[in-house]
C-alpha cells in the first residue's frame, strides 16, 4: 500500500488534482500513470513456493512522485519531472532469508515510468507488463532474479466510499484506490518454478499524512476459503488509531464491502527488534471483525524482513509475508511504517 516514496514529498506549489468523492474510474486506462495527481504506486506482493514445497514471499513496488509540473523551459528527456522509486523483495521463508534492493531513476529517455500506451509500469530492468488485466513481472537484482506471471481470479476492486479512500477528514484528503485482490501466480524465483497467490495495490493522490498520523500498520489476507480482506489503521502521535482507518472484505465470489473503523480490530501480541535501526515492529497480531464472524491471529513468516533506507536518509519500514490462522488460514502481506522515525512528508 504505502511506503518510503512519502520521503520524497517535497513542497510544491503546482495545483494537483485532488482525490475526490464521485472519481468515476475508466478501466484499463486507470490501472495506469495519472500525472495530475502528485504520488502513485503500483504494489505487488505474493505468496508462492516450489513443487518441493519451499515457500517464498515476494514484493515488487513502483512508486511515482511528481516534482513539477507545468511549463519549464527545459525541453531535455533528464528534466525531473518525476521521480521513480522501486523497491525489490524476496523473503525465503524455509531459509529464514530476507534480501531487497531499491533503486531511484527519473523517466530519462525510457529509464522508468508508467504508460497505458505501452500498457507498462518499469524502472529499469525490473516492470509489470500488462495484457488485458494479466501482468508479468520481471526483476533483477544482484543475488535474485524472478520472472512472474500474474492472472486475475478476481475482479478489481475499488476501496472506500463513494471513490476515494479516506484518509482524513476535508475534501481531498483521500485516495483512489484499487487492488487485484486475489491473483494466481506463475513463473520463476532464481529459475525455480513456483506457483502460489499474489495481492495487487495501486493507487493515486495528491493529499499526504496530517501532521498527527505518524504512521500506519496494512495487512492483506488471502483465505483458504476464497475471501479476501485488506485492513489499514492510521496511527497519530498520541498513541491512538485514527478513526479514518477502514478496510474491504472481498467474498469467494468478489462482491466487496467496505469495513469502518468501528466494524474491525488490530491488537498486537508480539514484537521483533530491529538490530539495525533500533525499531520495535509487532510482528504478530490479532484480527477480530465480529461481523463477518473473522477472528484472525496474523504471524510473520520470518522477523527480519525490514527494509533499511539507503545510509538512513529516509524512513524505514517492515513489509513481509504472513500466514493468517484462526477462524480460517491464509497467507498475505504486512506493511508496518513508523515504527522507527515517523515518516516525514514536507
Amino acid at each position: 500500500m504505502w511506503a518510503a516514496l512519502l520521503l520524497l514529498a517535497l513542497g510544491s506549489g503546482f495545483p494537483y488534482r485532488q482525490a475526490l468523492p464521485g472519481y468515476r474510474y475508466s478501466f484499463p486506462r486507470d490501472h495506469f500513470e495519472h500525472p495530475d495527481f502528485r504520488t502513485e504506486w503500483w504494489y505487488y506482493t505474493g505468496n508462492v513456493h516450489t513443487p518441493q514445497g519451499r515457500r517464498y514471499g515476494f514484493e515488487l513496488v513502483f512508486f511515482r512522485q511528481a516534482q513539477r509540473r507545468g511549463p519549464s523551459g527545459n525541453a531535455s528527456s533528464w528534466r525531473v519531472d518525476d521521480l521513480y522509486l522501486a523497491h525489490l523483495a524476496l523473503t525465503d521463508i524455509d531459509g529464514q532469508r530476507f534480501r531487497y534492493s531499491e533503486r531511484l531513476n527519473r523517466a530519462g529517455p525510457g529509464v522508468a515510468g508508467a504508460s497505458f500506451a505501452r500498457r507498462r509500469i518499469w524502472n529499469g530492468n525490473w516492470s509489470a507488463q500488462w495484457e488485458g488485466d494479466a501482468q508479468t513481472l520481471d526483476a533483477v537484482a544482484e543475488d535474485f532474479r524472478f520472472h512472474l506471471r500474474l492472472t486475475p481470479r478476481k475482479p478489481p476492486v475499488i476501496h472506500g466510499e463513494n471513490g476515494v479512500s479516506q484518509k482524513a477528514g476535508g475534501p481531498g484528503r483521500a485516495s483512489c484506490y484499487v487492488s487485484f485482490p486475489r491473483l494466481a501466480v506463475e513463473g520463476e524465483i532464481d529459475e525455480q518454478p513456483v506457483a502460489g497467490t499474489a495481492w495487487m495495490d495501486h493507487e493515486w493522490f495528491t493529499h499526504q499524512l496530517e501532521a498527527d498520523q505518524v504512521g500506519w500498520d496494512w495487512f492483506s489476507v488471502q483465505l483458504a476459503d476464497g475471501a479476501d480482506c485488506m485492513l489499514f489503521q492510521l496511527r497519530r502521535r498520541d498513541g491512538s488509531i485514527d478513526p479514518y482507518s477502514s478496510g474491504t472484505y472481498i467474498d469467494p465470489q468478489g462482491r466487496a464491502r467496505h469495513l469502518k473503523k468501528a466494524e474491525f480490530s488490530l491488537q498486537p501480541l508480539a514484537w521483533w527488534t530491529s538490530p539495525r535501526t533500533g525499531a520495535r515492529y509487532p510482528v504478530r497480531w490479532r484480527i477480530q471483525a465480529p461481523s463477518l464472524h473473522v477472528t484472525l491471529t496474523c504471524v510473520a513468516a520470518i522477523p527480519q524482513q525490514e527494509l533499511v533506507a539507503r545510509e538512513n536518509a529516509g524512513p524505514s519500514y517492515w513489509e513481509g509475508a504472513v500466514t493468517y490462522s484462526g477462524s480460517a488460514q491464509g497467507v498475505g502481506y504486512l506493511e508496518m511504517t513508523g515504527y522507527g522515525k515517523p515518516v516525514s512528508l514536507e
